[in-house]
């Protein structure tokens, strides 16, 4: 064939060499464009593979998920296109907030930067305890070992079933299509949906925090407090509700976002202009960070960012 490396009457062995040369020659071709790092690539897999592996587990205690999972990275993971922007998002917040935790010692606080409720204290305001239920889900995006990793009920409903069809197709396969057993995994999957749509995810606690502060005419405080204290989880929350949109494609909007477009994004929280600066010094510190958002050097228009 031409433009081959291969002699003349020698096949390529297989369809791999072909694709590292086109890989290779795209990357020649713009050498300059921002890529993966190999930390950002570990992570991403990861926590695919934590979210794909829960999943499986919650289906069918029977699916072996680890064997399931190293198929798919043979093959090809089914639903990759879709699975990569959370998975990505997931793991540049954590890349995030590791910096922050290692770079500050910022004291624990409050929804309202207040010290946090004594434990002997019988109730909490509505403010502290929404923020306490967003605490509470976000611990869930964490492993037992403090691995970051994507909670089902965080998943888009749409994907997320894709993934269950998607396993509960591979585990029938192996079973050579068993009637009876593909009737049972067909009930789970609608079992684990009718669950996810009612499991408190980050996007409804972040909605309730949300809430909470602008009843109580709280809001800005709220966010410049979570700024000043690096309490990025609380403050993806808080842009996350106010533009309507979905906790990650908030968290990718700022992580990707210019300076100067941080006080669009971030312009129903109604911050001073100076409130922005440790956010802004944050962001700068993190490195390679998929910054502009856009091929032409544009921010993420807010339009893409709303759910």
């Amino acid at each position: 064939m031409s433009d081959s490396f291969a002699p003349s009457g020698i096949d390529l062995p297989s369809s791999t060499l072909p694709a590292r040369l086109a890989e290779l020659a795209a990357y020649l071709a713009a050498p300059a464009a921002g890529r993966l790092t190999e930390e950002q690539r570990a992570l991403a897999l990861g926590i695919a593979r934590r979210v794909v592996c829960e999943i499986a587990r919650e289906l069918d205690p029977g699916i072996d998920a680890d064997i399931l999972w190293q198929r798919w990275l043979a093959d090809g993971v089914p639903a990759a296109a879709r699975l990569a922007a959370p998975c990505f998002a997931r793991a540049e917040e954590h890349r995030w907030r590791e910096q922050s935790m290692q770079q500050s010692a910022v004291p624990s606080v409050g929804a309202a930067g207040d010290a946090r409720p004594d434990s002997g204290q019988e109730t909490l305001s509505s403010v502290d305890h929404a923020y306490l239920q967003l605490q509470i889900a976000d611990g869930r995006r964490r492993d037992a070992l403090g691995n970051p990793c994507i909670a089902p009920a965080d998943l888009d409903p749409t994907l997320f079933r894709t993934l269950l069809l998607d396993i509960a197709a591979w585990q029938l396969g192996r079973i050579e299509g068993d009637q009876g057993e593909g009737a049972r995994l067909g009930n789970a999957v609608n079992g684990l949906m009718e669950k996810q749509a009612s499991a408190p995810g980050i996007d409804a606690a972040a909605r309730d925090y949300h809430a909470a502060l602008v009843a109580e005419q709280a809001l800005a405080d709220a966010a410049e407090t979570a700024i000043a204290r690096h309490d990025w989880p609380a403050l993806i929350a808080l842009a996350a509700s106010a533009h309507g949109a979905r906790f990650e494609a908030m968290a990718v909007a700022l992580l990707s976002a210019e300076p100067a477009a941080l006080p669009l994004l971030l312009a129903p929280l109604r911050l001073d202009r100076a409130a922005l600066a440790p956010l802004e010094a944050s962001l700068a510190q993190l490195t390679d960070r998929a910054v502009p958002g856009d091929v032409a050097g544009n921010p993420v228009p807010l339009a893409e960012v709303r759910g």
